[in-house]
């Protein structure tokens, strides 16, 4: 379903991500972990058509991402680390201004909301402007409107940043559910371990732009001489503090481009 060959960015002297190569079954949830500037995020950016690899092959669902990026759109739906609602919207009209940007007929757009709305818990606040949500609502509206196309790949980066040990359960039970209901593919980047380890049917390290392990939990434990995945995480990567990978003004502006090539 998703399917990355020799995948290279660089940004200037930056090698973001270097040369590496892995592949999501569909019905997989993969998780992609690595400190802040590892090059997570800049990967699902290309895998999403943010932005242009400087070299390597990328595949969604069949569809070459830079030879047919509008095939590869439809093929995916993305929650973004960074907050990406309109606020002085209702949660329905949020949902509505996304189906006219797949291009869904009103009578799909209007079916597909409130089948997503329920699934997450929303649909009675359908009408109450997103400025009113706590943050656990408005994480869970732009789960329901990544979905709102019926996307064969789910990209889900820090879908949880933020978010108290309660909502944070009740997201995954939505995730888990909509994943074996939909049949989806869901790729996922995390910063809490524990999320990796309770849901993820295989797990990806990368650091410095490079892959440095990747199977089951069982296996990389196994790999790393580990009894936990935090212990086999800190063993491959090491304890030093991070920088943050890339801004939420640069992710912006990547969406934007993004959005004025459609």
């Amino acid at each position: 379903m998703i399917d990355v060959k020799h995948l290279s960015k660089r940004f200037n002297e930056t090698l973001a991500v270097n040369d590496i190569t892995f592949s999501v079954e569909p019905g997989e949830l993969f998780a992609l972990l690595g400190p802040n500037g590892a090059g997570k995020s800049t990967t699902i950016k290309m895998l999403t058509t943010l932005l242009k690899p400087t070299s390597g092959e990328l595949s969604l669902d069949g569809h070459d991402v830079l030879k047919e990026p509008h095939l590869a759109r439809k093929s995916f739906g993305i929650v973004f680390q960074d907050p990406s609602l309109d606020t002085d919207l209702s949660a329905f009209e949020n949902m509505q201004l996304h189906a006219v940007m797949y291009g869904l007929t009103l009578k799909q757009s209007v079916k597909n909301s409130e089948e997503l709305l329920k699934l997450v818990g929303l649909w009675e606040r359908k009408d109450s402007l997103v400025k009113t949500f706590s943050g656990g609502m408005k994480r869970r509206l732009e789960i329901a409107r990544g979905l709102l196309h019926h996307p064969r790949v789910l990209f889900l980066d820090e879908p949880t940043l933020g978010l108290d040990t309660q909502t944070r359960n009740l997201l995954w039970q939505y995730v888990d559910k909509m994943a074996k209901e939909k049949a989806m593919t869901i790729l996922f980047t995390t910063h809490y371990l524990e999320e990796a380890e309770n849901n993820a049917t295989r797990i990806a390290v990368i650091d410095h732009g490079e892959l440095l392990k990747i199977g089951s939990l069982k296996e990389i434990l196994k790999d790393t001489d580990s009894k936990n995945l935090e212990q086999a995480y800190l063993k491959l990567t090491g304890k030093a503090i991070r920088d943050e990978e890339v801004s939420p003004h640069e992710t912006w502006r990547a969406i934007r481009r993004a959005r004025s090539m459609r």
